[in-house]
């Protein structure tokens, strides 16, 4: 079985799908591993670093996206239109071993999947909400990828922003999780709000089953060059190592480069558009550390 890693701030903008796409990338092309990229998250931003537009509205018409293994689960009755192994798309960007499980710009109804726990907690005589809550949150996403979790060596799961019933089932699903952050204040309380969450997830299931998952590492994006800046950085990063551990915080960091940015016209990770860039090069170097804090 391989690994489930998530990558999840409580704020956006931080870089978080740019590292999911590139990383597993990187773990594809570089180590020869099977990788799968799960998209989370409703700006579907994963899922089109990895192929177009017009692919994606295809898929979408034929019900190919993760938002129809979720009704699965919601309304079990329904026949299944299609396996989890139908709704992959393999070989995207035509590289061996990189696989893209495509998101949804709608992946779930609140109110349904509400209603629906509210029926499941009546026929079961059980007066405590959140354990019902809980239990669903924290099988959501490991029922899904069961089929398949023995397929791959890695599977990445790109999180929205903020900590929505997705990303909380990605968090109880996953063996290890990724924090990436700016160098800038409100970005760091992004990485303390979601360890404070992370904690009170882990304790609300404490009487369940447990939640594993841990932190494999911060990383830093988005750096400048600029020498003003840069000594504002590395004040910042300073604080997260005297809070977190320097052990806890990546040495490699992915600086602002326009190729990454650029990557996403071409719909391919940067590591693939333009593998000689210096974001790419950061890209490549992070990934064989993550592999060895493994």
């Amino acid at each position: 079985m391989g690994h489930v890693i998530a990558t999840a701030n409580m704020k956006g903008g931080v870089g978080k799908t740019t590292l999911s796409v590139n990383l597993a990338t990187c773990l594809a092309k570089n180590h020869g591993q099977r990788v799968l990229v799960l998209d989370l998250d409703t700006q579907i931003s994963a899922t089109l670093s990895l192929m177009s537009p017009v692919d994606f509205a295809s898929r979408r018409k034929k019900r190919k996206t993760f938002r129809h293994l979720i009704d699965q689960i919601i309304t079990p009755g329904d026949a299944a239109d299609f396996t989890i192994q139908d709704i992959i798309q393999r070989e995207v960007c035509k590289l061996p071993g990189l696989n893209l499980l495509p998101g949804d710009i709608d992946l779930y109804d609140e109110f349904v999947v509400s209603e629906l726990l509210h029926q499941q907690a009546l026929n079961v005589g059980e007066k405590d909400f959140e354990t019902i809550w809980n239990r669903f949150e924290r099988i959501l996403l490991g029922k899904i990828l069961e089929p398949i979790r023995n397929d791959y060596d890695f599977i990445i799961l790109d999180c929205a922003p903020g900590y929505n019933l997705l990303t909380r089932s990605a968090l109880a699903t996953s063996d290890y999780y990724i924090l990436p952050a700016k160098p800038e204040p409100l970005s760091v309380v992004g990485i303390q709000l979601l360890e404070r969450r992370i904690a009170q997830l882990k304790d609300s299931h404490e009487h369940e089953q447990k939640i594993e998952t841990k932190m494999l590492g911060i990383v830093f994006t988005m750096l400048s060059n600029n020498l003003l800046n840069g000594r504002y950085y590395k004040q910042v990063i300073h604080r997260v190592d005297q809070d977190y551990g320097k052990e806890k915080v990546c040495q490699n960091q992915i600086p602002i480069d326009v190729n990454v940015a650029k990557a996403v016209d071409s719909f391919m990770p940067a590591v693939l558009n333009s593998p000689n860039s210096a974001g790419s090069r950061a890209f490549v170097a992070l990934t064989q550390e993550l592999l060895q804090k493994l």
